[in-house]
């Protein structure tokens, strides 16, 4: 039986329990529809298509607008840990960074395969008062993907700039339900494949200004980076684009032409709905798990919910048609705009 979304007008219809945003995301049905054709395209006119620079600048502006930001912030990638390099590789040597512990390999291991740097870790809860003088820079996700827990954000950011550290937020498991303002922080990475509904290969990172201010080099420069695209494919960049562009990588044509309307459709519900409508799902499922005798990892207020002890019931539930994840002996659902609360009844039913 399909399952029509409650929240988005009827862009996703699938044929399972998908409780595994997490993870990744579901393609809107314009985003796949873009993709047919853009591949038809390509029969035609390449791999670039007619139009390379187009979705993605589109995609850019879309995400800009969900973090709050001009695009001029907003660098275009495929990967969080490529961002998270660049980041790691601008840093000067003897440079501390503090990182959570049990944090997600994209975001901590640029910080330690970098040598000359001194990777300090801390609890999640802890992380704030972690912060010491020369410390350079606090490195967290802003929602943890193995259990849904909500970073103090706040906090981590005043105990920061007490010290003079610079702040870096990842924000794969939050942007796209979780209101979020990217100006908050010195530095933003998204893995946009999860709750913005992407295809792989669609990610971003939100800077400064994009100038040296930022204290970021643009060490991958290539074509793209550079003031005039169209002018640079031959010898050394000499002219870098003037904001966060600079920072882009040859991206993905494919990944963006879906990403620019995963993006919109998000814009159009806005994200403080997806927000009302994810966690009260949430909240619903941590309320039937109490009556049925579960504790699930304390994370208040989180799309994302994760039950110690239950990970084993992960292939007995994808059996009967419902995929969630089981990460760290946790079962883990993640609750979104195409979710209802039958969806939770129905997994409830199941763990019974």
């Amino acid at each position: 039986m399909q399952r029509i979304d409650p929240l988005a007008g009827g862009e996703f219809a699938p044929l399972t329990t998908y409780l595994n945003t997490a993870s990744s995301g579901l393609l809107p049905a314009r985003s796949a529809a873009a993709l047919r054709a853009a591949v038809e395209e390509s029969a035609s006119y390449g791999t670039m298509g007619l139009d390379y620079f187009g979705p993605s600048s589109a995609a850019r502006a879309a995400f800009a607008r969900l973090v709050h930001v001009a695009p001029e912030r907003v660098a275009i990638g495929g990967a969080v840990a490529v961002h998270v390099a660049l980041i790691a590789g601008s840093l000067p040597e003897g440079a501390e960074v503090l990182v959570p512990e049990g944090e997600f390999s994209s975001l901590v291991n640029p910080f330690a395969v970098r040598s000359g740097l001194k990777l300090r870790t801390a609890p999640l809860a802890e992380l704030a008062d972690a912060v010491r003088p020369g410390t350079a820079l606090v490195a967290f996700a802003a929602v943890q993907a193995r259990d849904g827990r909500i970073a103090d954000a706040d906090a981590v950011r005043a105990a920061a700039r007490a010290h003079g550290a610079r702040t870096l937020v990842d924000a794969t498991q939050a942007a796209g339900w979780l209101p979020l303002r990217a100006g908050d922080f010195d530095y933003l990475v998204c893995g946009a494949y999860k709750w913005l509904l992407c295809p792989r290969g669609t990610s971003f990172l939100v800077c400064g200004t994009g100038t040296a201010d930022d204290g970021l080099r643009a060490l991958h420069a290539g074509w793209v980076a550079a003031a005039d695209p169209m002018e640079a494919n031959y010898g050394p960049v000499r002219r870098l684009a003037s904001d966060a562009r600079r920072y882009d990588e040859p991206h993905a044509h494919y990944s963006y032409v879906g990403a620019a309307h995963s993006l919109a459709l998000l814009n159009e519900i806005g994200i403080e709905a997806v927000h009302a409508h994810d966690t009260a799902l949430a909240d619903r499922y941590r309320a039937g798990l109490a009556a049925r005798g579960h504790t699930p990892v304390p994370a208040p207020g989180s799309a994302i919910v994760s039950v110690p002890g239950l990970g084993d019931a992960a292939d007995r539930l994808e059996a009967a048609g419902v995929r969630v994840a089981a990460r760290a002996g946790n079962l883990r659902a993640a609750f979104h705009l195409y979710n209802s609360s039958d969806d939770v009844d129905r997994l409830l039913e199941l763990l019974e």
